[in-house]
């Protein structure tokens, strides 16, 4: 076996960098250097290694196989050292970012967090929002808990809970003059719409639980069309309409009476909620302890949204 010299690191750090982002000048502005100085490392590494990894074209660059297999590798690569250094500076208290979406973490998670805390006082933990996939590698993040159908790549995912979806109103609606006793009563009444269930096959909105109640006198056409399922249940505790309530999130809501189910009509979702992790890596105590702490969570769901 020939013997080399030692790997150039910085090189190495600037490649991966101009391959994730397939662009020397968006390499320098994350590196706080020149493009000029990204174009020259990725030279010295081409010439350590004695083949191309790039081949330069007007105004992009594109990694050639060796390019790409090496970038794939030094992801991973610089992914854990990230992490290890992460971890090494926190010492003193565990630091745990997570992931989730702006309607799980105000409706579920940030009302339970509390429970944690009291659990884990040593255990820090940073909440995020958002729905994009979560990239554990470069975004240092450690949990994701997203609402969709699965088969996410690249990650260990495990369904946490199902996701049923039924009408939910204001207590006040129900002794309005036009109290709720049938489905067929909806037709009266203002329709809430979740925005992100149109388009995704399997998702129920009001079309579906109407028709599958027998319902269909009620207008779907009409009603404000919210960009979260969180301000349709905002709206719906004002008392302005009836929402389609996601089970999870109208737990609390309906447990405390700020929320009602006028009809026990429920349809089956295609999506669920889910615990998403790195794949790649051995837990850390504080990821197996959020974990356990969600799953125990998420086990008394049935009992607090019957």
């Amino acid at each position: 076996m020939r013997s080399r010299r030692p790997a150039p690191l910085n090189a190495l750090r600037t490649f991966e960098a101009a391959a994730r982002h397939l662009s020397f000048n968006a390499a320098a502005r994350q590196l706080f250097v020149t493009p000029a100085a990204v174009s020259h490392q990725v030279k010295q590494l081409e010439a350590y290694l004695g083949l191309p990894l790039f081949q330069r074209q007007h105004r992009a660059v594109v990694l050639t196989d060796a390019g790409r297999a090496l970038a794939a590798t030094l992801g991973e690569v610089f992914g854990h050292l990230d992490r290890a250094l992460d971890q090494a500076m926190s010492q003193a208290a565990a630091v745990l970012r997570v992931t989730t979406l702006e309607s799980f973490a105000a409706k579920w998670l940030v009302p339970r967090l509390h429970r944690f805390h009291r659990a884990w006082p040593g255990i820090q933990v940073r909440i995020e929002t958002g729905d994009a996939p979560a990239d554990f590698v470069h975004d240092g993040l450690d949990v994701g808990l997203r609402y969709g159908a699965g088969g996410y790549a690249g990650v260990h995912a495990e369904r946490l809970m199902d996701a049923a979806v039924f009408p939910v109103c204001a207590p006040a609606l129900l002794l309005g003059p036009h109290p709720l006793h049938a489905p067929a009563d909806l037709r009266h009444h203002t329709l809430l719409h979740d925005r992100t269930a149109v388009g995704r096959p399997g998702v129920p909105g009001w079309a579906d639980w109407l028709e599958a109640a027998g319902a269909t006198e009620a207008d779907t056409g009409t009603g404000p069309v919210f960009a979260s399922a969180y301000l349709a249940q905002e709206a719906a505790i004002a008392g302005h309409g009836v929402a389609l309530g996601i089970g999870p999130l109208v737990a609390d809501d309906l447990q405390q009476g700020r929320l009602v189910r006028p009809y026990a009509q429920t349809s089956k979702n295609a999506y669920a909620f889910w615990l998403v992790r790195r794949d790649t890596l051995m837990p850390t105590p504080a990821v197996d302890a959020f974990c356990q702490w969600l799953r125990g969570e998420a086990s008394n769901e049935p009992a607090r949204n019957p």
